[in-house]
């Protein structure tokens, strides 16, 4: 009798724990509510957190221009960077559409496969590539307000556009990729760096030249140390010497008169085309008869045979893939 009371009392006691735990777990959820917490049935950091995050995320945001304010994509998909396509490359971005002028071709270096904008012609050719953010350089306001049309525009500041440096880090934030920025600028100035003190070895106090053989008129434009292709780079970044006739230019690049030649006094002369290639007929011939001429005989660089032919599309521009192509012409150029 006893032990049968003992074992009654054992289970009232196990029934009465039970209901205790019930009530304070029940207790716990409504205290939550009454305090204005949400109650998930998923774990914290689950799919219904990520679901509300991306909700709340916002699509746009604000940047400023020469012409105000613009509405962009947080995380543009489709990028037409009309002759900037080098820095999306650099940043791991393939633009919808190339740069194409009629007058010089787009920048071959590239080898991108996809299809022209001619920028000559019209600006719906750009409007069925459906971009929904334009970069640009330097245009009038005219095209300014065509592209606008087609998708938020942005034109990048003519003196950020003079520093590589500066045009791929405004580039990376409108993409939404500044982390990239680092990495490739790394890369960049590690390339400076190494090929600097080579060239120091190798060319030492020698003049080095860039010049450009115009393809219509075969007519000899000289770069000059502030060029924005060539100067910077050459010149300051990696500590190329300049002839005196470049150091004193003012303009970036003017035609060389052939009065002008003698006073030239190049060492090295890289000679690039403004369109075509150096086989192409007429132009073969004027080279030929370029280094043939008297004239052109008193120019050191032309005596000593260190006349370099180089590709237009990389030396006639002035970007991140495009210098360091520069620089890997330079290094098979003069470093033995």
């Amino acid at each position: 009798m006893v032990r049968q009371v003992w074992t009654t009392f054992l289970k009232s006691a196990v029934v009465v724990t039970v209901c205790i735990g019930l009530l304070a777990g029940c207790g716990g959820a409504g205290n939550g509510i009454n305090n204005g917490e949400a109650v998930s049935s998923q774990p914290s950091g689950g799919a219904n957190t990520d679901s509300k995050a991306e909700q709340t995320e916002p699509a746009t945001r604000i940047v400023s221009n020469d012409y105000g304010e613009v509405e962009i994509p947080v995380n543009p998909k489709r990028v037409a960077a009309l002759y900037r396509e080098d820095y999306l490359v650099a940043l791991g971005v393939t633009p919808i559409v190339q740069y194409f002028n009629p007058m010089w071709g787009k920048q071959d270096y590239l080898e991108l496969e996809v299809p022209l904008f001619d920028i000559t012609g019209s600006v719906e050719a750009l409007l069925v590539s459906e971009p929904d953010l334009i970069i640009t350089g330097v245009i009038d306001d005219a095209q300014y307000e065509l592209y606008r049309k087609v998708a938020p525009t942005f034109r990048i500041p003519e003196d950020v556009l003079v520093d590589p440096r500066q045009t791929l880090k405004v580039i990376a934030d409108l993409l939404g990729k500044s982390e990239k920025t680092e990495e490739v600028l790394q890369k960049y100035d590690q390339q400076v760096e190494g090929l600097k003190g080579k060239l120091a070895a190798s060319v030492g106090d020698e003049k080095v030249v860039v010049l450009r053989m115009n393809s219509v008129d075969k007519s000899v434009n000289i770069f000059g140390y502030n060029n924005i292709f060539v100067g910077k780079l050459l010149y300051q970044d990696l500590g190329l010497q300049a002839p005196q006739y470049a150091q004193n230019m003012t303009e970036g690049n003017i035609v060389l008169s052939m009065e002008a030649v003698p006073e030239l006094n190049a060492d090295h002369i890289i000679l690039l085309l403004s369109n075509g290639t150096w086989e192409d007929e007429g132009i073969a011939q004027a080279y030929e008869d370029m280094m043939n001429s008297p004239i052109w005989k008193t120019v050191p660089a032309v005596q000593k045979g260190n006349v370099y032919q180089v590709d237009r599309s990389h030396w006639q521009t002035t970007a991140i893939i495009g210098d360091q192509k520069k620089m890997e012409d330079l290094e098979r150029l003069f470093i033995k």
